[in-house]
């Protein structure tokens, strides 16, 4: 045998670099998503009509052109809806399938068109008459304060120490505010899904979701039957970033009803326009900030407001709020603490879950006083960091009073500060800048600690079936959905360490409800934790098994058998995996079983605003150059030197990617990607020629990515890796930071930048000129 992965013996096992499982069929376009899925004969295809006001009640509807156009089989309304017209949050009841009478949101679902091809349903759905009674309405946070200030769900509160006392005995205090915009999520493969209709009340949906147990849910609420009566099935999305974990529900949902009505199978796939129209994206934040801090720069006080964007129902919004405020210290410590959430009602699309989870809105908010706090002082901003970092004993609680028991942040940062040269680099720029009448440089050193598990405590769990087939294979099915992650690898390669076999012995199938029930979203980067466990609960129940057939067939005590790369030893006798598996079914042992998994030791109690919510944390920085042309605003990223916690690396190559691919993602959302609506509260930015995410030009130009080796998950963790998803994503602030210092050299950094995000050309030209402005008066 040869080793690969640096465990002797097997192909493909944990901490080695292992490629994606679809890597090959993803370059070669062998990679089956649901469009490509041959399709039933006398399949329909489905379509939506939306809405084009804001705000307003419908006086009438007319569907009769729609109806008689060529090809048109039927078309759904709400009255269509056999069992609730309800895909909300449970306890809600504030986000129908198909509007009833009130609008709330341009591009809302209306009705559906359901025809013989895709091409006529979509032509038919431009048919429908409807005259509105307009009603005002509120698009963005200044908005709906003005209108009332009306919340989608209860705000949260976090709070500790003597926050007034605090703010008060400081010997420095800044106000200030920011804002933060949305991001569209950008799947490669959009929404869709495919509905096939079984005997009596069976219906099996494929779905690009995340959260195949809700699809499932909501399936079965809005057809009024069991969830035993519905099967979702996921093999692989095209993406996801959290725009499938609630998102997909109205795709799957009106296809099913489509399918059930008219006895055949039935396909929804919206173009990319309506797709990003009539779906959620990460929400907007405007961060109202009072500050009080010392000669050092070492805060005494914070009290803030985070306020949201959050759409026209709850859908996420509460919980993603939430993690705003959990993650408004990042990785600093605050004597006294006030963060409370404005989760705010206004007619848009709701939003919802994207990478991070509200946890990029609340650390930029919080490196945004840490900026103004450097300014203010004439200091480096790295420097002001580090002297808020977590510590022990006094300095390691939290707003949301959890004890930090593994920081690592003070190490990471200071072993990137030197490997990337961050002084000798930052010297040099400010001497470059006072020479460059055009150009101007920026660095910045950023610090992330992320918190891991979901805020929701029952959500912390998964579950897994495995099967051992009688010629050696292994059959793998668990919970988490593959959106191009790499998670079916890493769980797989779990599954090859615990039995000791090569990776090539282990299938991995597609996720089905019909396998493992009751699943959480793959979600809150704890995809490979929760899964990875459950499947290694799964062996080791066969596992023991074996180990009792070999004691009683060959008369040896439990310490006498191992399992051996591609072998079991018993005693003295060396068997062949297969052989010893034929074995096992002759004597009839149970070779299946399921797996289960919940995190440990996590408890939360929301209305106190204490607990533990997180397992762990994962931390990391970042070093970020850029170079800005000061007549234009254009920028470039010259450099980016990362360094990323992941515990003991599942798969080095995999993580690698992710922190690539997040950190590239999150630098898009603070610097190319802006959604904009005009006054009528229609969406501008729906289509590739009007919303810019990251190209491979702007992919920096020199790009270092090191995991930290030296980290070990103290949490039982699978085999002590940490989560990988969302933590990268956050990196992407040092990019943000960069273009500050480089936007503050034009009024030779004696004003604090105070820069909106998105940071597009437009806005860094425009916050130069300002600064130019204010300096010069």
């Amino acid at each position: 045998m040869t080793a690969l992965d640096g465990r002797v013996g097997i192909r493909g096992g944990v901490h080695g670099a292992q490629q994606h499982d679809s890597g090959h069929k993803h370059v070669a376009g062998t990679a089956e998503y649901i469009d490509d899925m041959p399709e039933l004969a006398g399949t329909l295809h489905a379509y939506l009509g939306l809405s084009d006001v804001a705000h307003g009640e419908i006086v009438a509807l007319d569907l009769e052109a729609v109806a008689r156009a060529p090809g048109v089989v039927g078309v759904l309304t709400a009255a269509d809806v056999p069992g609730h017209n309800d895909i909300s949050q449970p306890g809600k009841h504030d986000e129908p399938i198909f509007v009833e009478k009130r609008v709330e949101f341009h591009g809302q679902p209306l009705f559906a068109v359901v025809a013989t091809s895709r091409h006529a349903a979509r032509r038919a759905a431009k048919l429908a008459e409807v005259r509105y009674d307009p009603l005002p309405f509120a698009l963005d946070v200044a908005a709906a304060r003005q209108a009332g200030g009306a919340v989608v769900t209860d705000p949260m509160k976090l709070e500790r120490g003597d926050v007034a006392a605090g703010l008060a005995g400081a010997r420095h205090r800044i106000t200030g505010s920011m804002a933060m915009g949305g991001q569209d999520h950008f799947y490669l493969e959009g929404q869709i899904a495919m509905a096939v209709p079984g005997e009596d009340e069976d219906v099996t949906v494929y779905s690009s979701t995340q959260h195949p147990s809700e699809v499932q849910h909501m399936v079965g609420h809005a057809l009024g039957v069991p969830s035993n009566a519905v099967n979702v099935v996921v093999r692989r999305m095209g993406g996801g970033f959290g725009g499938k974990e609630t998102q997909g529900n109205l795709f799957a949902v009106v296809a099913a009803i489509a399918a059930k009505r008219f006895r055949r199978a039935v396909k929804l796939r919206p173009d990319r326009d309506d797709d990003m129209i009539a779906t959620g994206k990460r929400h907007d934040f405007v961060v109202d900030y009072d500050v009080g801090f010392d000669d050092e720069g070492r805060i005494a006080a914070v009290d803030a407001v985070f306020a949201a964007r959050c759409g026209f129902s709850a859908d996420l919004s509460g919980p993603v709020t939430d993690r705003a405020l959990f993650h408004a210290d990042n990785a600093y410590y605050y004597p006294n603490v006030r963060l409370v959430s404005e989760p705010l009602k206004t007619n848009t699309v709701s939003n919802t879950a994207f990478r991070g989870f509200g946890g990029p809105q609340g650390m930029v908010g919080c490196e945004r006083w840490i900026e103004d706090i450097a300014y203010h002082l004439g200091k480096d901003p790295l420097d002001i960091r580090k002297a808020n970092f977590y510590g022990e004993r006094d300095r390691n609680v939290t707003p949301y009073h959890q004890t930090v028991k593994d920081n690592i942040i003070a190490r990471l940062v200071d072993e990137l500060e030197a490997g990337a040269d961050y002084r000798r680099r930052r010297a040099e720029i400010v001497a470059f800048n006072t020479g460059s009448k055009t150009l101007k440089r920026g660095i910045a050193l950023t610090p992330v600690k992320f918190g891991i598990s979901f805020t929701m405590t029952a959500f912390n769990q998964a579950g897994a079936l495995v099967h051992v087939y009688r010629d050696g294979s292994v059959h793998l099915n668990h919970g988490g959905t593959e959106m191009g992650q790499g998670l079916y690898v890493k769980v797989a390669q779990v599954l090859a360490d615990c039995f000791q076999i090569d990776l090539d012995k282990v299938k991995i199938t597609a996720t089905t409800t019909g396998k493992v029930p009751n699943t959480s979203a793959t979600a809150a980067s704890s995809g490979s934790d929760l899964n990875g466990m459950a499947a290694a609960n799964a062996a080791e129940q066969i596992k023991d098994r074996l180990i009792l057939f070999a004691m009683e067939r060959f008369g040896v005590p439990k310490d006498a058998i191992a399992f051996e790369p591609n072998c079991v030893m018993v005693g003295n006798q060396r068997f062949d995996w297969a052989d010893f598996i034929d074995q096992a079914y002759l004597a009839r042992v149970q070779l299946s079983a399921a797996g289960f998994y919940k995190t440990p030791d996590i408890h939360w109690d929301r209305a106190a605003g204490k607990g533990q919510p997180f397992f762990y944390f994962a931390y990391g920085a970042a070093c970020s150059e850029v170079v800005v042309d000061s007549l234009t605003g254009e920028y470039m990223v010259e450099r980016v030197d990362i360094l990323h916690d992941v515990g003991k690396s599942l798969n080095p190559a995999i993580d690698i990617g992710q922190i690539e691919g997040g950190f590239v993602q999150g630098m898009g959302w603070l610097t190319t990607e802006e959604l904009w609506w005009d006054r009528e509260g229609r969406l501008r930015t729906h289509a590739p020629s009007t919303y810019k995410i990251p190209v491979v030009s702007d992919v920096p130009k020199i790009f270092n990515v090191r995991l930290a080796e030296w980290s070990v998950n103290k949490a039982p963790t699978i085999r002590r890796s940490k989560a990988v998803g969302e933590p990268p994503f956050m990196l992407a602030m040092s990019v943000f930071e960069a273009l500050s210092m480089a936007v503050a050299s034009v009024a030779d950094y004696t004003i604090a930048p105070r820069m909106d995000a998105p940071a597009t050309p437009e806005r860094v030209l425009m916050v130069m000129e300002r600064l130019k402005r204010e300096r010069a008066g």
